[in-house]
C-alpha cells in the first residue's frame, strides 16, 4: 500500500506537469495555469519540484521564506482574485539564491517527500507539480508518492522534441499517471507591436504526438514576450490582459477542467455560525 501523505490529504486535485525535454514551458504552464486557476476562485497550491532550477517563485512573484509551526512548513501564499495561491520551493529555503544545488538521488527523493509530507497545504482545490526534465529522481518521488497522479505534458512543435515527450509517456505509463493531455508551446512568435503571430518552427509536433500517443490534445500556446517579461518580474497577474499567449492557456485550464471532470466555477465554503 502507498502511503497517503497527511499534508496532501486535503488536496482535492493534484496536477503534474512534466516532459522529457528542457526549456519547452513546463514552469511557465505551471505559473499561468495557477493564476488561470485562482483567478477562477479556486485555492492553489504549487510544488517546486525542479530542486536544481527552482524558478517558480519569481515567477508567481512570491517573495520570502518558508517558516515552519507545529504542524510543520507553513507555505507563502497570496490572494489571486477570488482565488489563493499557496507555493513552495527549494529557493525559498536556500540563503544564496545564485548558489547550486548539487544532490544526489536520496537527497532529492527525500526533499520531495518532506514537500508532500511536512508541508501544511490546508483544504486546496489544486496542487499543481513543476518538474525538471527527463524522467530523473524527482519524477520517481512524485509517482511513488502519488498513486494515479495526473499530468499534463508539454513539448515544442520541433520532431526531436516530440521524441523526447514520447519517451515520458512511456514513462507515465510504467509508473500508472493519468495523462490528461499535451500542450505544444513556442507555436509561433507573437509580435509585442502589432499582436501577429509568426511560425518560427514546425507546426503541429504536439497534436501530431497526441494523435500518435491517442491522447487529448489541450492546445497550442505561442511564444509571447509580453508574458516573459511579466513572469520575469513576477507582475503576470496585473498585465495578463496583455499577454496574447494567457488567453491560450485559459481555452487549455478550461478544458483541463472538463477533462478531470472540475466545475469550472469552485464550490464556495459556506459561512460558519
Amino acid at each position: 500500500t502507498t502511503e497517503v501523505f497527511a499534508g496532501i490529504a486535503s488536496v482535492k486535485q493534484i496536477l503534474g506537469v512534466l516532459s522529457g525535454k528542457g526549456g519547452v514551458g513546463k514552469s511557465t504552464t505551471v505559473a499561468v495555469i495557477a493564476f488561470n486557476l485562482a483567478s477562477r476562485g479556486f485555492s492553489v497550491g504549487v510544488l517546486d519540484a525542479d530542486l536544481c532550477g527552482p524558478s517558480l517563485s519569481k515567477m508567481i512573484g512570491l517573495k520570502g521564506n518558508i517558516h515552519s509551526c507545529d504542524q510543520g512548513w507553513v507555505p507563502l501564499s497570496q490572494p489571486v482574485g477570488a482565488g489563493i495561491i499557496s507555493a513552495v520551493s527549494l529557493s525559498y529555503l536556500v540563503e544564496n539564491q545564485d548558489q547550486a544545488v548539487i544532490w544526489r538521488g536520496p537527497k532529492k527523493t527525500a526533499m520531495i517527500k518532506q514537500f508532500l509530507q511536512d508541508v501544511c497545504w490546508g483544504e486546496l482545490d489544486f496542487l499543481l507539480i513543476d518538474t525538471p526534465p527527463g524522467t530523473t529522481d524527482e519524477h520517481m518521488a512524485v509517482m511513488e508518492c502519488i498513486p494515479n497522479c495526473s499530468v499534463i505534458l508539454t513539448t515544442s512543435p520541433q520532431a526531436v522534441a516530440a521524441a523526447d515527450v514520447l519517451r515520458q509517456v512511456s514513462f507515465c505509463k510504467t509508473t500508472g499517471a493519468n495523462i490528461v493531455g499535451i500542450v505544444e508551446t513556442l507555436s509561433g512568435f507573437v509580435c509585442p507591436n502589432c499582436s501577429d503571430c509568426s511560425l518560427l518552427f514546425n507546426q503541429g509536433g504536439g497534436k501530431r504526438l497526441a494523435d500518435h500517443c491517442k491522447l487529448e490534445f489541450l492546445g497550442s500556446v505561442p511564444i509571447d514576450p509580453n508574458l516573459a517579461k511579466h513572469l520575469d518580474s513576477g507582475t503576470l497577474l496585473e498585465n495578463k490582459d496583455t499577454c496574447v499567449s494567457y488567453l491560450s492557456y485559459c481555452e487549455i485550464v478550461t478544458k483541463v477542467l472538463d477533462i478531470l471532470g472540475v466545475n469550472c466555477e469552485p464550490m464556495q465554503a459556506e459561512d460558519g455560525g
